[in-house]
């Protein structure tokens, strides 16, 4: 791989690992597993993810995740545990992708990769703290489901495609950007509406 699919990669799940981390582990590992994944050499560290445990125990995780995050505030819960495991997730994921040779590469790697996992599951929590005030239960299963979606097809083209890797990685980015702007005009026109009603 280049420097730029490896850019592109460690960029892409690190900022998916803020809206579904058991399944980047899960994905990477099966990936690796069944050889769809091929790794230079200076990334072999990353070959504990194929490690059967390692699948297995991301799978439940994944199981898990799936089912807590169909369920109205459960997944709320889910998420406010889960603000502290995905920021780490994602920086450990891109940690593992650059060149373990290069020290100030490993520590742009964490924060960026941390950083990137922590706003992407910001905007992940904040938009489905939004649903979860719609009265009716289905709305919160569509979003939930495009959010599966979304990754798995993402993951998967920057597999296939290492180099639209950074592509994908900016268009989450921009996203996520626009999700966190959107919760915050809503934040402020509720803030603003509250003085007014009482």
């Amino acid at each position: 791989m280049s420097a730029v699919e490896l850019i592109g990669l460690a960029a892409t799940l690190s900022l998916l690992a803020g809206w579904r981390l058991y399944f980047c582990v899960f994905a990477t590992g099966l990936a690796m597993q069944l050889g769809w994944l091929d790794l230079p050499e200076h990334l072999r560290a990353l070959a504990v993810m194929a490690n059967p445990w390692v699948i297995g125990v991301s799978a439940i995780g994944l199981v898990a995740e799936f089912l807590a995050d169909k369920l109205a505030w459960v997944d709320t819960a889910w998420d406010a545990v889960h603000s502290f495991v995905r920021p780490v997730g994602g920086a450990l994921l891109a940690l593992a992708v650059v060149d373990p040779g290069d020290p100030a590469w490993q520590v742009v790697a964490l924060l960026l990769g941390g950083g990137a996992a922590f706003f992407a599951h910001g905007a992940k929590a904040g938009a489905r703290a939004v649903v979860n005030t719609s009265p009716e239960p289905f709305s919160n299963v569509a979003v939930s489901t495009l959010e599966d979606f979304v990754s798995f097809g993402l993951l998967g083209l920057a597999f296939a495609y290492p180099v639209a890797g950074v592509v994908i990685a900016l268009l989450l980015l921009a996203l996520v950007v626009a999700l966190l702007v959107l919760l915050r005009r809503l934040i402020m026109r509720l803030a603003r509406r509250r003085p007014s009603a009482g």
